[in-house]
């Protein structure tokens, strides 16, 4: 996955972040705790974002970049007696003891993953540096306790025993996401190639084995987003009679049927030519770029997905492709797609809409003009790969994660697929 060096724990560790902290020192007064500060996008909203902290007074949803960074509601809450200091799963000491697991001296150190590439898990780092071997102890060592990693050789050798990864040999290997159209899951490059399947070995082996990608049969994450789901158009295709190929301008590359609408669409269209350009059309509408007139575009069927997500169901949109009051507060890539009965609920009910970017018919209105927009340079490690990689964009065409450090720098990809209707800024 082509994620951000920095992205937020998918366990939800409680860290315990307070020197020599003790049994004995869950019961010390507010005094006595190093709240931090008030830098977290939650702080002063009246709940607790610090997952070091447990109670009715604590946020539904916690990620550990807020530790210490929510020290008002918390030091409130906790003196107010809704609060407490969780209790640190202090798991097996006597296997801790023989793991010698460093300093803090890592640039990653203490913020809430695991930096050093000798372990695996869920709570690791999707990025990893030999330089950071025995240098993010805290992060490490509190993960190891909770469970969510593993020293690297510790996990069942039966676990992948039934599956062939393959080899290397997609244009894609080694790129940090898993392009093998068998699996799913977070891991998973946005657009998936069947030329791909057994070609891409060491990623989906590195996200198999990290827990964000499973084999596709047993999936229960969100497809990887796109404006409409290609089974969604090709069931809505399979009931346009797009006619025959006997048009003069047939498999051109150009839908020529003149009910047709969209940049797939040529520029003159004669009613001599309806019905007569079927090829050109079919392919025009399954890839987004064409929709019927009278159709009302293929935005009557937006995907919605499914209800995968944990937070399903609570009356909450927790899909990043919706805006509006009725959102969820911290959003996950995870829940796109995932959280269908309520997104769809709160659309009706005028309290969320969809981002125009995500709408099926937004790319109908491409080509949009990039004028304005400083696109920068193609200096990033991911230019040319057909994905924007720079983190002030979002929409389908956004890879499924961002580096801060691409800012500016894919500027090639990043202005076709913004010309195509494919990403807006943020």
């Amino acid at each position: 996955m082509r994620a951000s060096k920095k992205t937020m724990g998918a366990s939800g560790l409680v860290l315990v972040l307070l020197a020599g902290l003790s049994a004995p020192a869950l019961a010390q007064s507010a005094e006595d705790i190093d709240f931090g500060d008030d830098s977290s996008e939650w702080a002063n909203d009246g709940e607790c974002d610090d997952p070091r902290f447990t109670g009715t007074g604590m946020a539904a949803e916690l990620v550990d970049t807020d530790l210490a960074r929510d020290a008002t509601d918390c030091r409130t809450l906790l003196e107010a007696g809704s609060i407490t200091l969780a209790e640190p799963d202090t798991g097996d000491s006597a296997d801790i003891s023989a793991i010698d697991f460093g300093d803090d001296t890592s640039d990653w150190a203490r913020d809430g993953e695991c930096d050093d590439p000798r372990f695996v898990g869920s709570a690791m780092a999707v990025e990893l540096e030999d330089v950071d071997i025995g240098r993010d102890a805290t992060d490490c060592r509190t993960a190891y306790e909770a469970g969510s990693i593993t020293l690297v050789g510790d996990g069942d050798p039966a676990m992948m025993a039934d599956i062939d990864f393959g080899d290397d040999t997609s244009e894609w290997a080694n790129d940090l996401e898993c392009d093998d159209p068998r699996f799913a899951g977070a891991g998973m490059a946005s657009e998936l190639d069947d030329i791909n399947t057994g070609r891409d070995a060491t990623d989906c082996r590195t996200a198999y084995e990290d827990g964000t990608i499973t084999l596709a049969e047993a999936a229960t994450d969100a497809a990887p987003v796109t404006a409409v789901s290609a089974s969604v158009l090709e069931q809505i295709a399979a009931r346009i009679d797009f006619g025959d190929d006997s048009s003069t301008w047939a498999n051109d590359g150009e839908c020529d049927d003149p009910d047709f609408t969209g940049p797939g669409v040529a520029g003159e269209t004669l009613d001599s030519d309806r019905l007569h350009d079927a090829s050109d059309c079919r392919a025009a509408f399954l890839a987004g770029t064409a929709t019927l007139k009278s159709s009302g575009g293929p935005g009557v069927a937006f995907d919605y997905g499914s209800d995968t997500s944990e937070w399903a169901n609570d009356g909450q949109c927790d899909d990043w492709r919706f805006t509006g009051p009725g959102m969820a507060k911290k959003l996950s890539g995870s829940d796109v797609m995932g959280d269908a009965t309520d997104c769809q609920a709160l659309e009706a009910n005028g309290e969320i809409s969809i981002k125009p970017v995500f709408a099926p018919d937004y790319v109908l209105g491409a080509p949009y003009d990039s004028a304005g927009v400083s696109f920068g340079d193609n200096s990033s490690s991911y230019a040319d790969d057909g994905i924007c990689d720079d983190p002030r964009f979002e929409g389908p065409g956004v890879a499924s994660t961002l580096l801060d450090s691409d800012l500016e720098r894919d500027a090639a990809d990043c202005r076709a697929l913004f010309e195509a209707g494919k990403i807006t800024l943020r």
